[in-house]
Formats: structure tokens, C-alpha cells, sequence
């Protein structure tokens, strides 16, 4: 039986058996009709960490944005974001087709845009430009290779936000992996967003979930977009028990994935048939191979190693709680033996 490497993405992870037990064991409610007692414990929980009043549990991460975008913005509007950010690229046009709102898309540094950049994006106040209502950023950002920002340029950029009375929403789908690598801590992020997602799916290893943080005077207004979107989930605490579960126990170890992804990194480094390493940042590593993207996928599937074209020649690579030094040492071996 050909052994399986799962690098297309850090959603694959299945429950460990650890979670599976919190989650069998979790009290449930109906989170529609009043509360689920599992669900409102990860939100309080949750919301706390990041120095938000409410949480709201959702099924996905892309919910969370759209739900962010409809708060802050009405038809007609324009959200900054940076060229390369989720809410652009991977989200069905939902910024257009859910919040009305067009996207002034500025280009980064992988990723990550400037407060000066952002400043001089803002619109003038008349009728012929759209409003200026948001400031999206993405933290790790996916496309760019799990880059992440300077806690200094978010205080900045939310300065230039502040000063120009716009609300500033984080991306966060992958916050804990930024968080690790830059070795800071939840507190440092008190204040300093009016709403972020949190992706329990990805890194952290959940089958299902995101938060939305945001405060007291918009909770009622999200959570009924919530249901329009057709977000309500009923017995849904027996998924927010594994996002709780996950906080407790699946942070820290991120650690272990950016670790792995440097040595993949390494590796390809010293392969003839790779012409360019993006250096991971974080569990996403991103390179460009010399020969065909197809040939490389599909030379690596008869190794049972798996892993997802980016478009532009570019091919992606994300290790994750699944990933063993083990399996990083049969990538080694396969990515010599088996591309020429």
C-alpha cells in the first residue's frame, strides 16, 4: 500500500482522538433557537483571548469574512485589502455579491500592505468616489506563502484607521500560526481590530469551524446576517468542542509544522528540477519547479505525496498536525528518486 503524504492543505487533518472524546462528551443545546452551552463557551473563551466582548461560531472561515464585510460596509462601498488577500481570491466574489462593496486591491509585500499605502488608497469624500468603509488584512496570508505581519505595522496601520474613522478587520484564518512565529501572545492584539476570524479547520485541527470576534454593539447585527446567509447550527456544540479542545492543546504545536516546512524548504532548495523557494514563514511554503506543474503533481501522486498548483507556475506545500519528521524524510527521498 503506497504510503499517503497529505500537503494540499493543513484542512485536511482529521480529529484526534483526544478531540473526538470532547466533542462526544460536549453538552448541546439548540444554537438557534437560544444557546448552546459548548458553543457560547468557546465564543466567551475565544473573544477573551483576542479582547472582543462576543464570539460568533460559524461553519467556515469564508463566513466569518463575508459576515465581517456586511457589518462594516453598505452597497457601494469600497474595502482596502491587500492584491493577494483571501477575501479576493478565494471567496466566490462574495465581497460583490453578499456586501455589495467593491475591492481597491493594493499590491504588498507578500501580502502585507502599509499604513502609508492604505492612507493614500483612502477616497475623497464627494459623489464620484466610492465610500472608503473598510480595511481588510490577512494574517498569515495563504497566497503569499503564509507570510505574516509586524505587530508595529498593524499599530500603525490602525492609527491611519483610527485617524480616518474606518473599522480595521482582521483575516485571521491562520492568526496562531502568526502568533507563534512571531512568539507573541493573544494580549498583544487587544484593541487593535473592530472584527477578526478565526479558522478552528486549519492548523489547529478541527473538522469544522471559525470564529467571528467583534463587540457587544454589533453581535445582534452579524448574528442575524448569520442566519441570512444560513449560518444557524443547532446542536452545533458538539463541533465547538473541538475548537475548544484545540485552543488548549493544538497551539503551541504549530511550532512543529513551521519546523517542517524549513526542512521541505531545504530540500527542495538543493533539487535541479526547482527554480525558486519561496522561504517559509510559517506551515505554507510556496515554490516554483522548472519543468511542468502537472508533471511534478503527478509525479509525487505515484509517491503518495499530494500537494496543490497556485497558479503562475507556482505549487504549494503545507505541513500540519498529520505531518511526521518521518514523512518529511519520504519527501526527501521521493522528491530525489522520482523527479528528474
Amino acid at each position: 500500500m503506497t504510503k499517503i503524504v497529505d500537503l494540499r492543505s493543513d484542512t485536511v487533518t482529521q480529529p484526534t482522538d483526544e478531540m473526538k472524546k470532547a466533542m462526544f462528551d460536549a453538552p448541546v443545546g439548540d444554537d438557534v433557537i437560544d444557546i448552546d452551552p459548548s458553543v457560547r463557551k468557546l465564543e466567551d473563551y475565544a473573544a477573551q483571548l483576542f479582547g472582543f466582548e462576543r464570539g460568533l461560531f460559524c461553519p467556515s472561515g469564508t463566513m466569518t469574512n463575508q459576515i465581517a464585510l456586511m457589518l462594516h460596509t453598505r452597497p457601494g462601498d469600497e474595502i482596502i485589502c491587500d492584491a493577494l488577500s483571501h477575501i479576493y481570491w478565494y471567496e466566490g466574489g462574495g465581497p460583490a455579491a453578499n456586501a455589495g462593496a467593491s475591492l481597491r486591491l493594493l499590491p504588498g509585500d507578500q501580502g502585507r500592505i502599509s499604513a502609508s499605502q492604505i492612507e493614500a488608497a483612502i477616497n475623497p469624500k464627494n459623489e464620484h468616489a466610492a465610500r472608503t468603509a473598510l480595511v481588510s488584512l490577512e494574517n498569515t496570508c495563504n497566497k503569499a506563502g503564509g507570510s505574516f505581519y509586524n505587530l508595529d505595522a498593524i499599530k500603525e496601520i490602525r492609527r491611519i484607521t483610527s485617524k480616518h474613522h474606518l473599522p480595521l478587520h482582521l483575516d485571521g484564518a491562520r492568526i496562531f500560526n502568526a502568533l507563534v512565529a512571531s512568539r507573541q501572545s493573544t494580549l498583544n492584539y487587544h484593541g487593535l481590530f473592530d472584527s477578526m476570524s478565526i479558522c478552528l479547520s486549519k492548523g489547529l485541527g478541527c473538522p469544522v469551524g471559525s470564529l467571528l470576534l467583534l463587540n457587544e454593539k454589533d453581535y445582534f447585527t452579524a448574528r442575524r446576517i448569520r442566519k441570512r446567509l444560513g449560518g444557524g447550527m443547532r446542536q452545533s456544540g458538539f463541533l465547538a468542542a473541538a475548537g475548544f479542545y484545540a485552543l488548549h492543546h493544538h497551539v503551541d504545536r504549530l511550532a512543529e509544522d513551521h519546523r517542517r516546512a524549513k526542512a521541505l524548504a531545504a530540500v527542495l532548495e538543493d533539487c535541479d528540477w526547482v527554480d525558486r523557494v519561496v522561504e517559509p514563514s510559517t506551515n505554507i511554503l510556496v515554490f516554483y519547479p522548472k519543468i511542468k506543474e502537472e508533471t511534478v503533481i503527478s509525479a509525487l501522486e505515484r509517491k503518495g505525496i499530494r500537494l496543490l498548483s497556485m497558479g503562475g507556475g507556482a505549487l504549494r506545500l503545507v505541513t500540519h498536525l498529520h505531518i511526521t519528521d518521518e514523512d518529511i524524510e519520504y519527501c526527501r527521498n521521493s522528491f530525489f528518486e522520482e523527479i528528474k
